[in-house]
């Protein structure tokens, strides 16, 4: 199959499958079904012949399927029209907004993740902000897909966003100027012979572009690289394939991850050497930065390479998305995403509800209102109807040190003036630099 991004826009960006509507597939109804299928068709009548205004018959075709949809997960959905054209847009990766990834939560808007440098980071969105009104009106209650219309216009023009955050006491206001969104899935730089690459998104030839940042790595140090930093945080997944791609070029042997569905025969494998051969860091540590905004591609990477003992697993706990949407075309102008599988790291975990359990927990400290939105984080756990992890997680409970490490300790203002502006990030540097590389390294051996 084919992987392709899902609109972000929508509940989270993950891995989306194209397949065909078959007959077969559509012909399994369960022969007890009649009975519903004509309660269903009773209330239509009812509706038709009694509602105080004439309703026009699409409107409540399509509340049925929306409503068939929403009784299944948070993932699952019903697209046309705006919406499907807004996933095309999407996978292009070029439009006109603000650059936010955006949930529905029971009615409102919650920020998934402001993507990196859009005009929605720049103005001081963050993710777990809920946004309550567009430029004075309440969009409570909204269709997701609506909110985020009005949030769409023309490149240089201006909205403001009402914003309840987590740690302040009344709601507040950030105007954005609207931007063109040109989506740039990997951006990398050289810090002190430590290669830092950052992720954005799951796009088209990501595991290429990583190839090619570790490759202009080596050169530009001389042949004296130390680490690799691979920064995956408020990385909301994109394409199966690229994951594993990514993860492939750090693993010679074994599992990277594997997609179970209802079907036996339909369980998929996907192995080391696939789509890279050998290791292109090897014999180099490997330190992997996670956060709450990382989710579904994100955490099969992370999750391979921890189980693969190939990276240390850095940050914060990740968003806990571990199942597969399918994006099954009806026709030209209509589409169901449909949750088809869930999957699985190397060692048979799913990440599913509990995410991914960073190896050093590191919050980040140099932002002054990540302590306060941290207890509010949103996660897969906190959607309404989500896929339940069928393992037990409270052995985890035990494996947590409960000694912070007292440089966790410093305020915003202390990191400030030592010029440390992204402390996840400098911490994870620093871990490489004070060890060269000796200890992280040891966990590939």
């Amino acid at each position: 199959m084919k992987f392709r991004p899902l609109v972000r826009a929508a509940l989270l960006v993950s891995a989306v499958a194209l397949v065909p509507a078959t007959t077969a597939g559509l012909a399994a109804v369960d022969g007890s079904a009649g009975p519903e299928f004509n309660r269903l068709f009773t209330i239509y009548q009812l509706i038709k012949a009694n509602y105080v205004e004439p309703v026009d018959d699409k409107k409540l075709i399509k509340g049925a399927i929306d409503g068939m949809l929403a009784s299944l997960d948070p993932h699952s959905g019903y697209l046309e029209g705006a919406s499907l054209q807004r996933l095309d847009t999407m996978i292009e990766g070029n439009y006109q907004g603000l650059g936010l990834s955006v949930v529905g939560d029971d009615g409102a808007v919650k920020v998934v993740s402001p993507m990196r440098g859009s005009p929605a980071a720049q103005a001081g969105v963050k993710a777990g902000d809920y946004i309550t009104h567009l430029d004075g009106k309440l969009i409570y209650g909204l269709d997701l897909d609506e909110s985020v219309a009005r949030m769409r216009g023309a490149a240089g023009t201006n909205i403001r966003l009402t914003i309840f955050r987590a740690g302040r006491d009344e709601p507040f206001d950030i105007t954005v100027t609207r931007g063109v969104i040109s989506l740039e899935p990997v951006s990398s730089k050289l810090t002190d012979n430590i290669g830092v690459i950052t992720v954005n998104e799951f796009s088209a030839d990501v595991g290429n572009y990583v190839n090619q940042a570790i490759t202009a790595f080596k050169r530009e140090s001389g042949g004296k690289l130390a680490g690799i930093v691979l920064d995956l945080r408020q990385n909301p997944g994109g394409s199966l394939d690229e994951a594993v791609a990514l993860s492939d070029l750090f693993l010679s042997s074994g599992e990277i991850v594997s997609q179970r569905g209802r079907l036996a025969s339909e369980n998929e494998y996907y192995r080391a050497e696939t789509m890279f051969r050998g290791d292109a860091a090897k014999g180099l540590p490997v330190i992997v930065l996670i956060d709450a905004g990382s989710a579904s591609a994100s955490e099969i990477v992370a999750g391979a390479l921890q189980d693969q003992h190939r990276g240390l697993i850095m940050g914060e706990r990740s968003f806990g998305k571990g199942s597969v949407q399918s994006m099954i075309r009806l026709d030209k102008t209509h589409a169901v995403k449909l949750t088809t599988a869930r999957y699985f790291t190397p060692s048979g975990r799913s990440v599913q509800e509990g995410g991914i359990e960073p190896d050093i927990r590191v919050p980040q400290i140099s932002d002054p209102d990540a302590r306060k939105r941290d207890t509010m984080a949103m996660r897969e756990s906190d959607l309404r109807g989500h896929l339940v992890n069928e393992v037990d997680l409270d052995d985890k409970q035990l494996e947590k040190d409960k000694q912070a490490d007292p440089r966790f300790k410093m305020t915003d203002e202390e990191l400030k003036a030592k010029g440390i502006d992204d402390f996840q990030l400098w911490y994870a540097i620093n871990t490489i630099r004070r060890t060269k590389g000796a200890a992280v390294a040891a966990r590939g051996q």
